[in-house]
């Protein structure tokens, strides 16, 4: 299934079918509001039971997927966890070694934003950079999981931009701030369950800067694995349902390109991961006062 998050007198939960997506709101017992409601009540099986049977009902409401504002798959996340370093390439690139366990940190839940909206970087902020990655959405509450029951726990995948703000990461000496600026979190397009997924150890996963590709790769060059990220978080914190791991970005970030690459007014970013979709965000400069 792809499950979706779409704007029409305030969001609404929607399965994308082809090029329509169908109007979950109503169909659906409980008649979830968004993908968050579904999460949380644990309706995923009575979603796919109204996917598979939608041709049998024509009162059924579709709307061509062209037409929506697409909100993130899932709107209020407990939490944002990020991965550093967890591509081989991308440790390499920086002269360092892969590290020798998960290397976590946070991201503000409100730094979220859809696929399609604009990444605001505000007045005084510099030097400010995108980075493509897989991202898990977790399905029910669970901590100290085994990393053979990890798959359990995960509702689905999506595509994620962790744009960062360079300069402050570096003055700060911690990244928290430089992750966090609101609309510093693209994401999107659809939420896909690991059933439609399969195997996601080798997704490809490309980052493209008014369509230059800045970073190619696929998951294989992971450092940890989907199920390895998972059992370790919750080793350190409970898992609940809607939360977000960003599984980190391969190598091609702005920061380390000689010349260096930062994004600036007008430019227009897109990630792009095998079997999930794009995000496509255009870049916009406040302007002071």
């Amino acid at each position: 299934m792809k499950l979706v998050n779409f704007r029409m007198v305030g969001h609404r939960a929607g399965a994308l079918i082809g090029d329509r997506v169908l109007d979950l709101t109503s169909v659906v017992p409980s008649n979830p509001v968004t993908v968050d409601h579904i999460i949380h009540r644990g309706l995923l099986p009575q979603v796919r039971n109204v996917i598979d049977n939608a041709a049998e009902y024509p009162r059924y409401q579709f709307f061509p997927a062209s037409g929506l504002k697409l909100s993130p798959p899932v709107l209020f996340p407990d939490k944002i966890v990020c991965l550093g370093l967890n591509y081989a390439g991308h440790a390499r690139e920086q002269g360092r070694e892969p590290p020798e366990h998960p290397i976590i940190f946070a991201k503000a839940p409100t730094a979220l934003c859809g696929p399609y909206d604009n990444i605001v970087i505000r007045p005084g902020v510099e030097d400010v950079d995108a980075e493509a990655e897989l991202a898990v959405i977790i399905g029910r509450r669970g901590t100290m999981i085994p990393e053979e029951k990890a798959r359990d726990y995960i509702a689905g995948f999506t595509a994620f931009n962790d744009v960062s703000a360079r300069r402050i990461q570096r003055g700060d000496r911690q990244w928290f701030r430089g992750k966090s600026f609101d609309t510093f979190g693209p994401c999107g397009p659809c939420l896909v369950t690991p059933d439609e997924i399969g195997d996601h150890a080798g997704l490809r996963i490309v980052q493209r800067l008014n369509g230059t590709v800045m970073q190619e790769s696929t998951t294989a060059d992971m450092v940890f694995g989907v199920e390895a990220i998972v059992s370790f978080v919750s080793s350190a914190m409970t898992l609940m349902p809607g939360d977000i791991i960003a599984t980190g970005t391969p190598a091609g970030v702005g920061l380390y390109r000689d010349p260096q690459v930062f994004l600036g007014d007008g430019d227009v970013v897109e990630v792009e991961i095998e079997r999930i979709g794009l995000l496509r965000n255009t870049v916009r400069v406040m302007e002071v006062g």
